[in-house]
């Protein structure tokens, strides 16, 4: 029993010691980790655990608090911790690779640390891909038809080099698209797609922005071709703005939307029913897009989003001379062109919606 209270302390004062690393999770940077992989001499958090848990031949894991710990997996971790793990296991990571965080969906975490210890892709043995060869690809994915009523398989080729992206619907015909590399994006978006590798790959096309919804069966498969579109990007880029900063350019590789959901909104004259509609921010182009259906390719209209002294506002009250027949949480976005009026669900998004239109009138 001595033994097991004197080592839990010496785990907690290991997690807790300055210049470790180990007092966030080493695989997505989460606060205070509750777990640890003794045979890897890693900290790690609950949700993180449940992956290693899945990969007994690299990693065996224990709770830091309610297992008991032997004093040679003490000293074990001691001699390891998670700036050892990192300065090994992340020595070649390239600088699009996206490495995922606490707040990111599960095929994104779960792909970064198999490839890190099952694939160990970024061990300093590995030769570092160039981004114009690693941003090439071509294979099949699922993608949603224009109905929105199934999934159809299509054949995808990237290429960094020519700088485009294409799909083709029949192998016969050319290519159903040919996306610019310039304006292509892409996030995961798991719950609006509704499968757990879904991606939605966004460009802009005659002036308007495009939605592809797409998956593939397989998780490796879905962020490689994720990690093939940041390649491809950050070639872009480098050749585009070639005196821009290194850490400048990476942010703007692929974003994701700051703010999704539903709100109502009315016409230009006020006067007009309110309808619910499905809004995507997108900080980054300073747009406010919004759709009949979250699952629509193109968007009905788009808002752009100013600085404030350039005459934007939001504001939780309602313009002079609209009315509403109930009381509900309001928000007018005032552009030197027009006001509009937007209705949210309750008090609490109104105030989530105002925040991130404010983040983006201030930035």
């Amino acid at each position: 029993a001595m033994d097991y209270d004197h080592n839990k302390v010496l785990l907690l004062e290991l997690q807790r010691a300055a210049g470790t690393g180990n007092d966030r999770c080493a695989d997505c940077g989460h606060p205070d980790p509750e777990w640890a992989s003794y045979k890897l001499g890693i900290f790690i958090c609950l949700t993180c655990s449940g992956i290693h848990r899945n990969l007994p031949e690299i990693s065996r894991v224990k709770s830091l608090r309610l297992d008991f710990w032997e004093s040679n997996l003490i000293e074990f971790m001691r001699n390891h911790g998670n700036l050892w793990a990192k300065a090994k296991y992340e020595a070649k990571v390239p600088p699009y690779y996206y490495i995922p965080m606490s707040h990111d969906c599960m095929v994104l975490r779960e792909q970064w640390i198999r490839a890190k210890y099952e694939r160990g892709e970024f061990l300093d043995t590995r030769v570092c891909q160039d981004p114009c060869s690693a941003g090439s690809r071509e294979g099949c994915l699922w993608k949603l038809g224009k109905a929105r009523r199934q999934f159809q398989k299509r054949r995808f080729l990237l290429s960094a080099r020519e700088g485009v992206m294409k799909y083709y619907s029949k192998e016969s015909k050319g290519p159903k698209a040919i996306i610019s590399i310039e304006t292509l994006n892409a996030m995961f978006q798991v719950e609006k797609i509704g499968h757990s590798h879904g991606l939605q790959i966004t460009y802009i096309t005659d002036g308007q922005t495009r939605n592809l919804f797409v998956y593939h069966e397989s998780g490796k498969e879905i962020v490689d071709w994720f990690n093939a579109i940041r390649a491809a990007r950050y070639h872009y880029l480098r050749i585009t703005f070639p005196n821009v900063p290194e850490p400048e350019l990476i942010p703007r590789i692929t974003r994701n939307f700051v703010k999704e959901g539903y709100m109502e909104k009315t016409g230009p004259k006020q006067k007009e029913a309110f309808k619910v509609r499905w809004f995507s921010l997108d900080s980054q182009e300073r747009n406010l897009l919004y759709f009949k259906n979250p699952l629509d390719a193109f968007a009905q209209g788009q808002v752009f989003i100013g600085r404030k002294d350039e005459g934007y506002e939001v504001r939780d009250d309602l313009p002079q001379k609209a009315w509403m027949k109930k009381k509900k949480p309001v928000i007018t976005l005032v552009t030197p062109a027009r006001e509009f009026v937007f209705i949210c669900e309750n008090d609490r998004k109104q105030r989530e919606w105002m925040d991130a239109l404010n983040a983006v009138i201030t930035q």
